[in-house]
């Protein structure tokens, strides 16, 4: 049944998908059973009265991101609270349609418990707020969410593997590059000193006062680690993939130079030549 404010585009077992034109159309109908596919931007702000309902799910419109990734803020606001929410490419629907997301938009941002209910980023609009509807988030404990991934294999069995924080590097990572997006400053020298990897990348988190930001590297330089830090400008803080896809070195200490590590150098080419070490003779790029 549709109304003036909201109209049903699917009903089931699980709950509704249900579009509106604004996010302040959610109302107490829609609480713990409804997709709720609204044509507001997803910041802050429409993301508190969205959650003051708490919808199964949300899907919105990036509204072109903005400065600070404004447009999107509210995706990890929901994610806090475990709630799945998209966006769509404002570029892909009408502005105050909300029909449209679930007809005609593709999704360009997700958080992490809308990933976990199979929302990818090129995903239909359709497709993803079914998958919203029928799938369930999972319920991490913080120190859970470590988005472990394997980025290259090299050789003797080493890898470059990419987590959000040098925290959650493991026993196995002796042997591996870890590429993290936690700062280099001193508070992360337990976590090296703990795991000893192969070789490291992490954040200048901003540099700050006399390069505190990349303390470590210097320190651990002393102790055989080799290690590198990414501009916090060009990669997000707390992704470590980011910091691998998209972050450009700023600072590495001696043996990270001495491996053909340079300043200005793109991570993922970094990484490739830490994890190849020793191993100069294997035409790695």
């Amino acid at each position: 049944m549709n109304n003036d404010r909201q109209t049903v585009l699917h009903s089931g077992p699980r709950g509704r998908i249900v579009a509106m034109d604004t996010a302040y159309h959610v109302d107490e109908s829609n609480r713990d059973r409804d997709v709720v596919v609204n044509s507001s931007y997803c910041g802050v702000l429409p993301a508190r009265f969205l959650a003051e309902h708490r919808p199964r799910a949300v899907m919105s419109i990036d509204c072109g991101v903005g400065p600070q990734g404004a447009a999107i803020a509210g995706l990890w606001y929901l994610e806090a609270l475990n709630i799945p929410a998209v966006t769509v490419d404002v570029m892909t629907v009408h502005l105050g349609a909300g029909v449209e997301i679930y007809d005609r938009g593709v999704v360009s941002f997700c958080n992490r418990p809308a990933l976990d209910c199979g929302v990818v980023k090129g995903m239909r609009g359709r497709e993803a707020a079914h998958k919203l509807l029928e799938s369930d988030p999972k319920s991490p404990g913080a120190g859970e969410v470590t988005n472990r991934s394997l980025v290259e294999a090299g050789p003797d069995n080493r890898q470059v593997v990419c987590v959000d924080s040098i925290a959650f590097g493991t026993p196995e990572d002796a042997r591996n590059v870890l590429v993290t997006a936690g700062v280099t400053g001193r508070s992360s020298l337990p976590y090296i000193r703990r795991v000893q990897p192969f070789g490291f990348i992490c954040s200048d988190g901003g540099m700050g006062l006399d390069q505190s930001g990349i303390a470590a590297l210097a320190i651990v330089e002393q102790e055989g680690l080799a290690g590198a830090s990414v501009d916090a400008r060009t990669a997000r803080m707390g992704d470590g993939l980011s910091t691998y896809h998209d972050g450009i070195i700023v600072a590495a200490n001696a043996l990270a130079l001495a491996a053909g590590v340079a300043i200005g150098m793109p991570a993922s080419k970094a990484a490739s030549l830490l994890v190849w070490r020793e191993h100069k003779g294997s035409g790695v790029p």
